[in-house]
């Protein structure tokens, strides 16, 4: 993966690149923008300053691109019209706050070309089902030159026959290699799940985690992750982390002999919708137990690469009666694959590709 022959400008409005706290975008847009740059583009990344981030930044100058802070949408535009105006491909992500009147804003100053990425897209798609989001309406798709999804499969072809998008292409998360990978830690959980709260997926994590560990006393559980109300009555032998910023990520998952991917319910309904977390545990080596949905089979071989199960026996049963040698084994099948297809370098020569395709033809009328 050269250095591109022709640098790009290219700006990314994101929710967030300076805090992972409570949000997996962090993560994506940090190894995008890190590849990005690597590849000789000049990338800008402007992020709204809100105080639920600002208390919470682990990553507050990132050292690679420029990333700018804004106030509000006002501030942005007297502050950074040029550098819309001027770049080749200006990206709008999902969840930005007051992202539909920024997607107004980028489409009609912008003179190079704009793109949606959408890193939420079956809850985009409900939303826009009850009448849109609060980041996009359905009426911006088309105005769009490209919709960069995290899911993939028959979603994109939904995106261009529904909503009028001229290009939906996949653009799955990814994992930086240089941050996951194994490490000869103690293994003291036997399982393990990271993962903000929702309430669409608790009842697997129930199912697939903390049943487990209620059945199996002498197994040694832990979950992390942000904004698990109070009430929640965790076994004895689960150890709950309310944060666990990025810098523990590795040795969490190199302490687990397993680790549970736990997907959202609008993601298992769309499929094609892999997590951050899968790939970043596949990285580790970390042998992966996941529910079901349709497309994971195109990432990782099922019984060969990853586990999936679909209740408490199930997953008792691995962690209980899987010889060692075989589910590392598995651990370091889904390790290759994922370094051979997911990586951050991946994904910013897969979005070049797709801007310079967009960049040599003409540029389009939009009523």
């Amino acid at each position: 993966m050269n250095a591109a022959p022709t640098p790009m400008k290219i700006v990314i409005l994101g929710l967030s690149i300076t805090s992972s706290w409570g949000n997996g975008h962090a993560t994506t847009y940090r190894g995008l923008v890190r590849e990005l740059a690597r590849r000789g583009h000049h990338v800008l990344f402007l992020e709204r300053d809100v105080p639920w981030y600002a208390v919470h930044r682990d990553l507050p100058a990132p050292p690679y691109g420029r990333t700018v802070l804004y106030t509000d949408v006002p501030a942005l535009q007297r502050t950074h019209a040029d550098e819309i105006g001027g770049a080749d491909l200006v990206i709008v992500g999902s969840f930005v706050p007051d992202g539909v009147e920024i997607g107004d804003w980028v489409q009609s100053q912008a003179s190079g070309r704009t793109a949606f990425y959408d890193i939420d897209t079956p809850v985009t798609l409900a939303a826009l089902a009850n009448g849109g989001a609060s980041y996009l309406q359905a009426r911006q798709i088309a105005g769009y030159d490209l919709y960069l999804s995290f899911t993939g499969g028959p979603t994109l072809d939904r995106l261009e026959r529904e909503f009028g998008s001229p290009a939906a292409r996949q653009l799955y998360c990814s994992v930086d290699p240089a941050l996951y990978f194994p490490e000869p830690l103690a293994q003291d959980c036997d399982l393990g799940y990271m993962g903000t709260y929702s309430d669409d997926r608790q009842p697997t994590l129930e199912a697939l985690l903390l049943a487990p560990a209620r059945a199996w006393p002498e197994g040694r559980f832990e979950v992390a992750g942000a904004q698990y109300p109070a009430g929640i009555a965790w076994p004895a032998n689960v150890r709950y982390t309310a944060h666990l910023p990025p810098a523990q990520h590795r040795a969490f998952y190199n302490r687990q002999r397993f680790t549970l991917n736990v997907t959202r319910a609008d993601m298992i309904r769309a499929g094609w919708s892999p997590s951050v977390r899968l790939f970043e545990a596949a990285a580790c080596g970390t042998p992966i137990i996941s529910d079901r949905w349709d497309g994971i089979e195109t990432l990782l071989e099922p019984g060969r690469e990853i586990f999936l199960a679909d209740s408490p026996a199930e997953v008792t049963r691995l962690l209980r009666e899987m010889p060692d040698e075989e589910r590392r084994a598995v651990g370091d099948r889904a390790r290759q694959r994922i370094l051979a297809e997911h990586t951050a370098a991946h994904r910013a020569a897969e979005l070049e590709a797709h801007a310079r395709m967009l960049l040599a033809a003409p540029m389009r009328q939009v009523a």
